[in-house]
């Protein structure tokens, strides 16, 4: 380009006092063309190279560090980059699309164009959420946002009302989990433009599901993360991270990093109309300041969602009960967390085995219980396998806060060989203890084909260049060798290669497994059914529940209604049991009522072996691997 037509542009190049834009990052299509917005205070000039027209428009910077200007000529559609300093041209950190991956230009949208559908959506609040987790790529074999779509009245019928969509941010590479996000702004293009997640969300709307995203604010991924050549304030060396470098949200520069991050959860929310985020491992997102970055994030959040209600959900390894309590008291307004504790005691007595991370775990009767009545497991005590306390005390926090699972995207994909729960225990096991989470007071979540029983693995899958495929081969090796189990070299030798197509491939669900395995999926909505339609168990009410230990592989759980409208819950994982006599006052029938069992994992329908009434005049038979439902009904029914 000469000098007369950069001299020409800088025309375009307007002060942030006339941009109406002006706190908004990224490409914004305006009346006067499209303004640009990007933070930059390493370097002296910054001009947005427009590819379509072979032309650059300088931008002006501020004392901040933004730098600035609205460009007549652009327009939606067209491809742009960031001409750094004159020389390196850099895609943008907030671009909303980016057709060729990380490293290739920027795309300008605008958002105004494309035509929602769910003008009265009013979002989603936690209470009577059924969450159904999903990675994009593997769910459909197309692996796109329009070939998800055609599963969403799927979902709808099972029962499913919150959709959470694992990591879409833009990634390197063909495959990837979502965690090595860079291009945060930007949908992944494997898997559609930004009108097609948009076409996925209002999908959802209008069938009547909800749809949350997965966030990472604690790093971003090792390859195509250009950040670092705009600021070096990102990121810091102050905290200690397990992924890469830990993001600045409290030192010098770290209050453009917060607008950066905080933006792109209200882009999210806001934009694209999503109704919530699972913020992945709080615990590492560092901010000693006096106001957490997650307070704020949650407070600008809702208001970014305007009416709609939204719910943030946050996986925290130190189950920090902080998190959920209202930000004007000193919390982080979180309205959910994720509960490891009940999905590590339950996979310990499904399985029998405490490695690893489950090594502070017996998978007793006892704990079960306590999960159900007491939300985690851990709250304070001393925890052998970090050598120190862990957890916090939960007090008056309601049952939908705690998020609970019997598998997710890690737990199935840290097995040697990915195998989903129901291929480490028996069909009859599994169906227990999918029905405690499903009953429970909780808020239950399902991992993508679980409803159906999925013969697929779920495998840790990132498609690298060669110099980063190496180490991700051995981090993986060497995760999974904490597992005594697996770590002999027989077993490290079987891990799978994370940048191999068949270990993506392999991942993928089979459709056509809903019908094959037609037993298993309508045990899930069966369950699904009454945990809706209940009143008792739909009023999920943890002060309004209690449990027993009726030996070391059975228990009870009493749901306690309205006039002695109550129901039991009797789940025995071990062999038949005689309980009588039955000195434990949970089984004691309500004045005036029997119990009267309305439904049981042991039907044929789900392949078991009849339904029997655990009750009678003798006392209580608990049949070996079953749950049953029971009801308060009058002696007159």
């Amino acid at each position: 380009m000469t000098a007369r037509n950069e001299r020409n542009n800088e025309r375009f190049a307007l002060n942030d006092s006339q941009i109406t834009t002006k706190a908004v990052l990224g490409a914004t299509v305006v009346d006067a063309g499209v303004a640009f917005r990007v933070w930059a205070p390493k370097r002296e000039r910054v001009d947005v190279w427009l590819e379509d027209l072979h032309e650059a428009v300088i931008l002006q910077k501020d004392e901040r560090g933004y730098f600035t200007g609205i460009v007549s000529q652009a327009e939606a559609g067209m491809c742009y980059r960031y001409r750094l300093d004159g020389e390196t041209l850099c895609p943008d950190p907030c671009s909303r699309y980016q057709p060729e991956g990380p490293h290739g230009p920027s795309l300008i949208v605008d958002p105004r164009r494309f035509v929602w559908n769910d003008d009265d959506w009013p979002g989603v609040q936690m209470h009577g959420q059924v969450i159904y987790e999903l990675h994009i790529g593997t769910f459909t074999p197309d692996g796109t946002f329009d070939a998800a779509i055609g599963e969403l009245d799927t979902l709808k019928a099972l029962g499913i009302t919150l959709i959470e969509l694992m990591p879409v941010a833009e990634f390197p590479g063909r495959w990837n989990w979502g965690y090595d996000g860079v291009a945060l702004y930007a949908p992944a293009h494997v898997y559609g433009d930004v009108e097609a997640l948009k076409r996925f969300v209002d999908a959802a709307h209008r069938l009547g599901l909800g749809v949350i995203l997965d966030v990472v604010y604690n790093h971003v991924g090792p390859d195509g993360n250009y950040l670092t050549v705009y600021s070096d304030d990102y990121f810091t060396d102050r905290y200690h991270n397990d992924w890469g470098a830990a993001i600045n949200f409290d030192g010098p520069g770290s209050r453009e990093v917060r607008a950066f991050f905080i933006q792109n959860a209200c882009y999210w929310i806001g934009e694209c109309r999503l109704d919530g985020l699972r913020i992945d491992a709080t615990q590492d997102i560092h901010d000693a300041g006096p106001v957490h970055v997650l307070a704020e994030l949650s407070r600008r959040a809702r208001q970014a969602a305007g009416a709609r209600s939204i719910v943030l959900i946050g996986e925290n390894e130190p189950q920090e009960v902080r998190l959920l309590g209202p930000v004007d008291q000193g919390g982080c307004g979180l309205d959910a967390l994720w509960n490891d504790d009940f999905h590590h005691t339950v996979r310990v007595a499904l399985t029998g085995r405490r490695e690893a991370y489950y090594t502070d775990y017996r998978g007793s009767a006892q704990e079960i219980v306590s999960a159900v009545k007491r939300g985690f497991l851990y709250q304070g005590q001393r925890y052998d396998w970090q050598g120190k306390p862990r957890g916090s005390v939960v007090t008056a926090e309601p049952a939908r806060a705690f998020v609970c699972y019997i598998q997710n995207h890690d737990q199935v994909a840290n097995q040697l060989y990915g195998e989903r729960i129901h291929a480490l225990a028996s069909p009859a096991r599994y169906r227990v203890f999918a029905a405690l989470m499903l009953l429970a007071p909780e808020t239950p979540m399902l991992f993508m084909g679980q409803e159906f029983g999925a013969s697929t693995p779920f495998l840790f899958f990132a498609d690298h260049r060669p110099e980063l495929a190496k180490p991700v081969r051995q981090g993986r090796r060497a995760f999974l060798a904490q597992f005594a189990s697996h770590g002999s070299p027989e077993a490290q030798d079987q891990v799978a290669d994370p940048v191999v197509d068949g270990t993506f491939h392999r991942s993928t669900l089979n459709p056509a497994e809903r019908r094959a395995h037609h037993r298993i999926y309508d045990f899930h909505r069966d369950l699904l059914r009454i945990r809706r339609t209940d009143p008792v168990i739909a009023a999920q009410r943890r002060d309004r529940v209690d449990g027993a230990v009726l030996s070391s592989d059975a228990l009870v759980l009493r749901f306690f209604g309205e006039g002695g409208d109550d129901r039991l819950l009797l789940l025995n994982w071990g062999p038949d049991l005689a309980y009588s006599p039955a000195p434990e006052p949970l089984l004691a029938p309500v004045t005036g009522r029997d119990w009267r069992p309305v439904w049981s994992s042991d039907h044929p329908r789900y392949g078991g072996p009849g339904m029997m009434n655990p009750y009678s005049e003798q006392g209580w038979r608990l049949p070996g691997g079953c749950a049953t439902f029971l009801t308060a009904s009058p002696h007159d029914v």
